[in-house]
């Protein structure tokens, strides 16, 4: 039930408003202006209706110490029985909703309490739509650097920049819809993270920013890393089943403030560039920065056994992998050389499917049908296409219409 605030010096009037108002509404009465400064805080009310004329602190008076008390602006309707335009005048410019004028009739004060309650609503959709993420109803992209950036100005802490790795993967085997489903599930995971005076965003895609205010030590950032890790991948295979087999995970990048900053746009930066070694490293995993080698650094000084490990699939696994035309391009081009070069056969088929049947129904069955060492692309609206290393072509037809007799099961 929203809650308004009645301030007034006078008894009668107080009993008045609220044997109107409490049909609708949950009120909490004032007898003077300090009185309403310390239950304002307490109930944190939806809308305020003032007396102007009071004793000790008015109206005007009022509204001020109370606006200096919120950093939003206090909705208040002003109530007087000083029937002069001055007052009304007066009243608007310093920034009330409504002026109503006593004595009160309690069809009218109903009237402009639901108004103004209805405008407020409105204010505050238009405000959320500029700077609410829709998807995952955290900050958007151009309300980041504002919201986040002024936490940072006053508030030691950690900014981290979060990222999905082989999202795209996910995206490209089982359709956007599911996607975004990954991505909606994954932003619910990083409010779990956050403390109430905590701020999270999405910069688009599956990347994500946050700053945790008061976190200084790395424990507890691995700590949230770790979280985020297993609870995507359990969120995933809840999603897609067990067989689920797509390295999913997540990568963070953090910076601390403000030893290293209190400029958002310097320590985005920085952040990002600790995002860019976990990447280096293999992903699904934090980096902090400052006092870590640069990412050339550690790629030139990397033995062979773990560059290996960073560039190999972290989970191996079964069935054929699946990737975009572009890089479907590179290894088709890779594996035709090598073909050449040792004599080896190379099949490339196309496989059609019907159009009403559920691209992320065929191509779980064509991943399962076909081998580690074969590749697939979606090369049409419905059409995979598929590169068949060490097979004849003859052979790859077979296996063409093996595969569409499948996916007409």
């Amino acid at each position: 039930m929203r809650k308004i605030l009645v301030v007034d010096d006078e008894k009668i009037m107080l009993m008045l408003a609220q044997r109107i108002l409490s049909k609708k509404y949950d009120v909490v009465c004032a007898k003077s202006g300090a009185e309403a400064l310390e239950i304002f805080e307490k109930v944190n009310p939806d809308l305020i209706l003032s007396d102007l004329m009071m004793p000790e602190m008015d109206g005007y008076e009022l509204h001020d110490r109370l606006q200096e008390k919120s950093a939003e602006t206090v909705p208040i309707i002003f109530m007087t029985a000083d029937d002069s335009d001055e007052s009304e005048s007066k009243g608007f410019e310093v920034g009330a909703m409504d002026y109503i004028r006593k004595p009160l009739k309690a069809d009218l004060l109903l009237r402009r309490v639901d108004k103004a309650l209805e405008n407020l609503d409105k204010i505050h959709g238009l405000k959320a739509a500029a700077t609410i993420d829709m998807m995952t109803g955290l900050l958007n992209k151009s309300a980041i650097q504002t919201e986040i950036g002024g936490m940072i100005e006053k508030n030691p802490g950690a900014l981290l920049m979060m990222d999905l790795d082989s999202f795209k993967l996910v995206n490209d085997i089982y359709g956007h819809g599911m996607g975004d489903k990954i991505l909606v599930k994954f932003s619910e995971l990083i409010k779990n993270i956050l403390s109430e005076t905590d701020k999270a965003g999405r910069l688009g895609g599956d990347e994500f920013v946050a700053y945790l205010k008061g976190i200084s030590e790395e424990k507890i950032l691995q700590e949230k890393s770790d979280y985020l890790n297993v609870e995507i991948l359990k969120a995933a295979k809840k999603l897609f089943g067990e067989n689920f087999n797509v390295s999913l995970g997540v990568s963070v990048g953090a910076v601390f403030s403000p030893k290293e900053g209190t400029e958002f746009a310097a320590l985005y930066k920085k952040a990002d560039s600790a995002l860019y070694k976990v990447k280096q490293r293999g992903k699904h995993g934090l980096m902090i920065y400052g006092g870590e080698q640069t990412a050339e650094e550690h790629s030139a000084g990397e033995e062979p056994s773990n560059i290996r490990m960073v560039l190999d699939e972290r989970n191996n696994p079964s069935g054929a992998y699946f990737v975009d035309f572009e890089t479907f391009k590179s290894i088709y081009r890779l594996t035709a050389r090598v073909a050449d070069v040792y004599k080896k056969e190379l099949g490339l088929i196309e496989v059609e499917f019907p159009i009403d049947a559920s691209a992320d129904d065929c191509k779980d069955k064509i991943r399962h049908a076909l081998q580690r060492s074969d590749c697939v692309t979606k090369s049409g609206k419905n059409k995979f296409l598929i590169l068949l290393p060490e097979t004849k072509q003859e052979d790859a037809e077979s296996v063409k219409i093996k595969l569409e007799n499948l996916i007409k099961e």
